[in-house]
């Protein structure tokens, strides 16, 4: 029996940071980008529950569940002015620098086929950039997400 269902493309997600410093809530999507790669096994932790009464078989419980997001791309400049992407340039220019409690901001993603947005607490750690002689300029950034995820509508502009 043919299957109904099909692969979807993976240049049709979308991800998105919230800028903290606008007075309205303003997300910024983040342009360049090449391949991602959601690690929902990131962080996690668990306790050895094994006991005489496992009669030799490990035993465990899940004690932490954590969830990572890498991001990884060109480093995008707007052609006219110079400018690095909005979204990037949060990343790398605001979100980068802060520690402690202020360390924390939102992010979200979905595929453009799907009617609501994942929604992470996340703290960052920005990538490597770099590049060769005939090659564009690398752009990076790994995401942790912070408690449990949640969604939210796709809202139309």
């Amino acid at each position: 029996m043919a299957s109904t269902t099909r692969p979807i493309d993976a240049r049709g997600w979308i991800f998105e940071v919230r800028d903290m410093e606008a007075e309205t809530e303003t997300w910024l999507p983040i342009a360049g980008l090449t391949s991602f790669n959601v690690n929902p096994g990131e962080n996690e932790e668990t306790a050895d529950t094994t006991a005489f009464e496992s009669e030799g078989a490990y035993e465990e419980d899940v004690m932490q569940r954590g969830a990572s997001l890498t991001l990884e791309g060109q480093y995008r400049v707007d052609k006219t002015t110079g400018a690095q992407d909005p979204g990037q340039a949060y990343v790398d220019n605001v979100w980068a620098n802060l520690v402690g409690i202020d360390s924390h901001n939102p992010v979200r993603w979905r595929h453009k086929s799907q009617s609501a947005w994942v929604v992470w607490d996340a703290t960052m750690t920005p990538g490597e950039q770099g590049g060769g002689t005939n090659e564009k300029t690398t752009w990076s950034a790994t995401i942790r997400r912070n408690g449990w995820p949640t969604t939210a509508p796709v809202v139309s502009p």
